[in-house]
């Protein structure tokens, strides 16, 4: 497959093989972009920030709509893409194809409510013949760096609110799932995007990561990804706007008078949601001691029952992780773990890139695994006595994306809205929810700034004062 560079699909001689994670086999391969592609996708894009710009509202939503129509009406192909790229099972793909249609959509209803305000200039003294208002406008050039588990609808996340607010737009999608991304910038092609608003360079992050958010003529990197590869871009970007959503360690605090079958299913799906490589997966669970033993045995035995396997069968509920490197890690983790006296529960094996759905309780608190993102199929069980510890036990980790806790007391339900420090408090069901309209982020090691199309389209624009000085008035 090809890459967008300059106005046109190009190939290189030198390629990367994109492989299915299942069976190593192979998929397509893509160019290897080096420095003078970076070059020349940072002056066509620095060029295309003005067509952007005098993009009507209407062109831009219309532009958004019709790219979301055209994956509406290809989601078998879009799920097939990332189910066959990616760790999703197809069932799972499906999900994030939709959700990308709906994503593109908000978008182009958001471009519509870009909105500034008047400003009262005669509220000092001095500024009774002034009248005006503020604006927002386009930023210029948005470099988007995307990760492997969601390879199409964060993407989105970032171009829908990027061309929604009259940017242009350089595209570096993960290095081992591309083929989604470079399949959303055909559609926006197809759509009537304008030539050279939007790039999809592909490569290896070290030959072009450093070239492209050092470049001044960026105004705005929105990454998503670890917290070194985020660290690292922090210690280079130079004066711009800068967007991270950088991972977890999402707690779970399943209360005594919670409805535990319902909290067992939603925070088992939560866990292992594509092989657990969700930066808003379950990985802590604290339960109340009184309900401890039935909510475990029915988590474990919710876990044993899930089918892994082959991601293109309808009945696989999990895939493999994205290689088996990843794989070995996790692996290591939980072997780690047990080392030091965790219980094994379920799984804890490997097969390959395979890793079963794995349950640990009794995690020492020095463990990998607890206090860093394991991004795996692994869960660890805690029993708490009291809900002031359950918060400080959550907040224990150096990360605040999501957290979550069931409970059927009010009160229970605004305490823990309150004493968990993250961004998000997801109440009777697992941190694995998100609407990808509201504001999306994290605190501590989870990142810096909000995604959701709203909140998003406020980062990727900035506000210009329009003053006059009417003597007279």
């Amino acid at each position: 497959m090809k890459m967008l560079l300059g106005h046109e699909w190009v190939d290189r001689e030198e390629t990367i093989d994109v492989r299915d994670p299942f069976d190593d086999s192979l998929i397509d391969t893509v160019p290897a972009a080096d420095h003078d592609d970076v070059e020349t996708a940072l002056a066509t894009a620095f060029e295309a920030r003005d067509t952007a710009r005098k993009m009507t509202t209407y062109e831009r939503a219309q532009v958004l709509y019709r790219t979301g129509q055209i994956i509406a009406g290809d989601i078998e192909g879009f799920a097939t893409v990332i189910a066959r790229e990616g760790s999703k099972t197809i069932r799972e793909a499906r999900g994030e194809a939709r959700r990308c249609v709906n994503t593109l959509t908000i978008a182009a209803e958001e471009a519509k409510r870009l909105q500034g305000e008047t400003i009262p200039f005669d509220s000092f003294p001095g500024g009774e013949e002034r009248r005006g208002y503020y604006e927002r406008v386009p930023i210029g050039v948005v470099l988007a760096i995307t990760p492997f588990n969601d390879p199409l609808n964060l993407v989105a996340h970032k171009l829908g609110p990027a061309i929604a607010g009259g940017n242009s737009v350089i595209l570096k999608p993960a290095t081992v799932t591309p083929l989604s991304g470079l399949k959303l910038t055909e559609a926006f092609m197809q759509a009537g995007l304008p030539p050279g608003v939007l790039q999809c360079i592909t490569g290896y992050g070290a030959v072009l990561g450093d070239a492209l958010v050092e470049d001044p003529r960026v105004r705005m990197v929105s990454f998503t990804g670890g917290v070194e590869a985020g660290e690292r871009i922090m210690s280079r970007i130079g004066l711009k706007k800068v967007g991270m959503e950088l991972g977890s360690n999402s707690p779970v605090i399943v209360w005594k008078d919670a409805d535990l079958d319902w909290a067992v299913e939603t925070c088992v799906s939560g866990a292992f949601w594509a092989a657990g490589q969700n930066c808003i997966g379950v990985q802590r669970i604290y339960i109340h001691r009184d309900v401890y033993d039935r909510f475990r045995d029915g988590f474990v035995n919710r876990t044993k029952a899930y089918r892994t396997g082959n991601k293109l069968d309808e009945s696989t509920d999990m895939g493999p992780m994205i290689n088996e490197g990843e794989a070995k890690r996790v692996e290591r983790w939980v072997k780690e773990a047990v080392e030091k006296g965790a219980r094994l529960l379920a799984g804890g094996t490997r097969d390959g890139a395979l890793v079963p759905p794995t349950v640990l309780e009794d995690v020492p608190e020095d463990a990998t695994i607890h206090f860093e993102e394991v991004f795996g199929p692994t869960v660890n069980l805690y029993p708490v006595d009291d809900l002031d510890e359950a918060i400080d036990r959550a907040n224990s980790a150096n990360y605040g994306l999501h957290a979550a806790g069931f409970s059927n007391d009010v009160t229970v339900c605004h305490r823990l809205a309150a004493g968990l420090d993250c961004g998000s408090v997801i109440l009777n069901d697992s941190t694995d929810y998100r609407l990808d309209s509201m504001p999306f982020g994290g605190v501590k090691n989870s990142g810096l700034g909000r995604e959701g199309l709203k909140f998003s389209l406020q980062e990727m624009t900035e506000p210009k004062v329009v003053c006059w000085y009417l003597p007279g008035l």
